[in-house]
């Protein structure tokens, strides 16, 4: 009986739940629905016709030409695919640095090996000055791990401060808005589809960590945690197994709110004409096309209601992770 109790929702949250469901199948069915016309075929003999005017564009067209009620369907699924693959990658950083700050703060000790691959590789992939340095790096520091292990010797360590570069990394991040970073980025170079998930998992992951991090410097206090070093596990393994699990706890309040601000962030990239590339069907490249044809309100309309609705609905599926917490 306590089991169900638990999972009893409220009205608002199974129609928060639902809603939230059906957006997900049709973003995921969307090539398979029976749309009159596709997405990005204008209709010239149909220009911002309004809703039930012209032979099949129910929910009519913008001003060029475009089938809305596609538009919406492949923007559904445009935000399903972006970001929530943003959401959950940011989640999994974010989660995984907040978690090595909060538990080993500044005493963690890497060895020499780890640090030679591990600067090697960020030297060459943001392809610094000599980038061959960086292949050079990583290759004597595979060459010294495998000697270790063949001679079976340690390696020496050096000190690493965890909590150090993930708040500072995280501080850093935030002392600008996100939406500028994101479309100073985008301006400057361009981004495909991939390239804005990544920058989207870069500005996303720093309140992860925050919370993350908290909540591991509680647990690592915990009596459990105490005696699995007294019993003589590992750090790395009681880290993982034991401690790791309960410091995630928060992300699943974080990530419907993560999920809701990613969402309203491509939808504004989008409506400013700097996100995805213009084939890409978008919401927020909906709404835009009211700057062309202000009478058209059903351009406006119908994108923004999609977008209340997701972003009300991510926030009760918040709160409602908050009190199962």
């Amino acid at each position: 009986m306590a089991v169900l109790t638990a999972f009893r929702f409220t009205w608002w949250q199974r129609l928060a739940l639902g809603w939230l469901v059906l957006l997900v199948l049709v973003a995921v069915a969307a090539p398979l629905l029976p749309l009159p016309y596709p997405p990005g075929l204008p209709d010239l003999a149909n220009m911002t016709a309004p809703p039930f005017s012209a032979a099949r564009h129910w929910l009519g067209t913008d001003p060029q030409g475009r089938d809305v009620l596609s538009i919406l369907v492949y923007g559904a699924r445009t935000a399903v695919l972006l970001t929530l693959p943003a959401a959950l990658l940011a989640a999994l950083v974010g989660g995984l640095a907040g978690a090595a700050a909060g538990f080993w703060e500044n005493s963690a000790r890497v060895p020499l090996a780890y640090w030679l691959v591990g600067t090697g590789g960020t030297w060459w992939v943001l392809q610094l000055p000599l980038p061959t340095l960086g292949l050079g790096l990583m290759l004597i520091g595979a060459l010294l791990a495998w000697l270790a292990r063949l001679q079976n010797r340690p390696l020496p360590t050096w000190p690493l401060p965890v909590d150090a570069l993930v708040v500072g990394t995280a501080t850093a991040l935030d002392t600008i808005p996100r939406l500028i970073v994101v479309v100073a980025v985008v301006a400057s170079i361009g981004l495909s589809a991939p390239g804005l998930l990544a920058v989207m998992v870069l500005t996303a992951w720093p309140p992860m960590a925050r919370l993350v991090r908290a909540q591991m410097l509680r647990v690592r206090q915990l009596p459990f945690i105490e005696a699995a070093r007294a019993a003589g596990i590992p750090e790395r393994q009681i880290w993982f197994r034991h401690a790791l699990p309960h410091a995630l706890h928060p992300l699943r309040t974080a990530l419907p709110l993560s999920v809701a601000g990613l969402l309203g962030l491509e939808s504004t990239l989008s409506f400013l004409g700097i996100g995805l590339p213009p084939e890409i069907a978008s919401w927020g490249r909906l709404l835009a096309t009211v700057r062309d044809e202000p009478s058209a309100w059903w351009a406006l309309l119908f994108p923004s209601l999609l977008l209340t609705l997701s972003i009300l609905s991510l926030n009760t599926l918040s709160r409602m992770s908050t009190s199962r917490a």
